[in-house]
């Protein structure tokens, strides 16, 4: 089966935002990934909720929302209301992982949690049959471009065991560094979504780039 595209528009053309959007929406792209940093939990700001509000009145496509924040729960309800279809939440961020999963599932959304790449898979397990996906961080929060950590294939291998032992349906994204070389050596491993953002981006046909990776 084919893995679910979610291009992160941290790596897009800020001062073209509108006709980026445009392309994705004719795109083969699934989703559409918000990175959503606060300068605290990672250094970097990234999104506020107005330009959220902007991004839902003209994306076609689910928004997949990526809390890179702390405090979390504060906020959950704002950013559902602003079209978020999906929201993660960092396990180093949440006092009460439980609690949170929960409470974004219970404002309609579909929950998620992200680990950071040093920290171990078996920091889920508890949770892995009541989250719809699982994000793995394959390069250090907070800034794009960085290079891919090849220990994530491992994590996605394990994880997919922990989730198939479990008979859990959650899913596993990878978030990082993902480029046409990687992509099918992760979707070997495991992964149902990529997050892409340079590679998409930067390409001079980031349409066909999308199908490339549609298609890996």
């Amino acid at each position: 089966m084919s893995p679910i595209i979610a291009p992160s528009l941290l790596s897009a053309n800020f001062l073209n935002l509108e006709k980026e959007i445009g392309m994705l929406n004719r795109s083969e792209a699934d989703w559409i990934h918000l990175d959503i940093m606060d300068g605290v939990f990672v250094p970097n700001l990234s999104f506020g909720f107005p330009v959220i509000d902007s991004f839902t009145r003209m994306a076609q496509k689910p928004l997949d929302v990526h809390l890179m924040i702390t405090d979390p729960d504060r906020y959950i309800e704002r950013f559902r209301k602003s079209g978020a279809a999906l929201i993660s939440v960092h396990v180093e961020a949440c006092n009460h992982l439980h609690r949170t999963v929960h409470a974004i599932k219970n404002s309609g959304a579909k929950a998620g949690v992200v680990l950071n790449p040093a920290s171990p898979v078996l920091l889920v397990e508890d949770l892995i049959g009541e989250v719809d996906f699982v994000l793995l961080m394959s390069v250090n929060p907070g800034f794009g471009g960085q290079r891919f950590i090849e220990n994530t294939y491992r994590k996605a291998r394990h994880l997919k065991e922990m989730i198939l032992r479990a008979e859990s349906a959650a899913l596993i994204e990878v978030d990082g560094g993902v480029d046409l070389h990687n992509a099918p050596l992760l979707v070997e491993a495991g992964v149902d979504i990529l997050v892409a953002g340079n590679v998409i981006f930067s390409s001079t046909d980031p349409e066909q780039t999308i199908h490339q990776l549609k298609n890996c």
